[in-house]
């Protein structure tokens, strides 16, 4: 038997461990013993490549990290991965253009894995300098990332006024994406200081009341406070590494007048 690399045990388990996934549970998903799963995690047995691929499959590992253990295992890379702005991926940006401006008057934007803004439509630029009118000075074509917006001083989480409700939510889905996207963690956890500071050191812990059927953010603004909640779009079976990072979130009024004030400012 051929031992794995210790790069790659680490990975393996990191990856399983993540998805809340015990041994036996991804044993029996795949059809081989648990043994076996425990032999692969310690480097006391090499997978097949098409093991590999099922295991990954399994625990829906971002196409990056599957390329990566395959790598770290010995085997070619499974996925390529084109900038968006490539030829081959122009119908691609044809259908986010589109959605975003099927969503106007409503805010949408494009993120990646690092929560990067890639696009937004006129009603997400609205929303922006709404929250945050210091981003009108900004020089034109900076990038920005949302983590970065939520941390700034003066940024978007300053404005959520039911912060007690939304940061627990928030957090729980930013540590979910830094178990796969490790770059994140730092700033995820120094986001959740900063939640912590502003609510006088109060746990945030799971929510004890009865939550409505959508999280609702509240926003105290100019307009007066204005609600919205979130649904996220993905592409359904993508195949290359830049496309399965995206994903359009496109935020609706969670209540009459911030549809109103939207609709007036648009």
């Amino acid at each position: 038997m051929l031992a794995a690399s210790p790069s790659l045990r680490e990975t393996l388990q990191s990856a399983r461990k993540a998805r809340r996934i015990s041994q036996l549970e991804l044993a029996l998903r795949l059809g081989v013993s648990q043994r076996h799963v425990s032999f692969v995690e310690s480097g006391r047995a090499q997978a097949s490549r098409e093991l590999l691929l099922a295991w990954l499959q399994e625990l829906q590992a971002p196409l990056a990290l599957r390329n990566t253990v395959l790598q770290q295992a010995g085997f070619a890379a499974a996925y390529s991965g084109h900038e968006l702005g490539a030829a081959v991926l122009a119908p691609v940006r044809e259908a986010l253009t589109l959605m975003l401006a099927a969503h106007d008057p409503l805010p949408a934007m494009v993120m990646d894995a690092g929560w990067n803004i890639l696009q937004m439509n006129q009603g997400a630029r609205w929303m922006a300098l709404t929250l945050m009118p210091w981003l009108a000075e900004q020089p034109p074509g900076q990038g920005l990332n949302m983590l970065d917006l939520l941390l700034h001083p003066e940024g978007m989480s300053r404005h959520i006024s039911n912060l007690d409700e939304v940061a627990p939510a928030l957090l729980a889905h930013l540590r979910d994406d830094a178990s796969v996207v490790p770059e994140l963690h730092p700033r995820v956890e120094q986001l959740a200081a900063q939640f912590q500071a502003r609510l006088g050191g109060q746990t945030l812990a799971p929510w004890t009341r009865q939550l409505a059927p959508v999280l609702t953010t509240r926003f105290a603004t100019i307009h007066g406070e204005l609600a919205f909640f979130s649904m996220f779009s993905t592409f359904g079976t993508p195949q290359d590494i830049t496309l399965a990072s995206l994903r359009v979130e496109h935020v609706f009024p969670a209540d009459a007048k911030t549809r109103a004030v939207l609709e007036a400012a648009a």
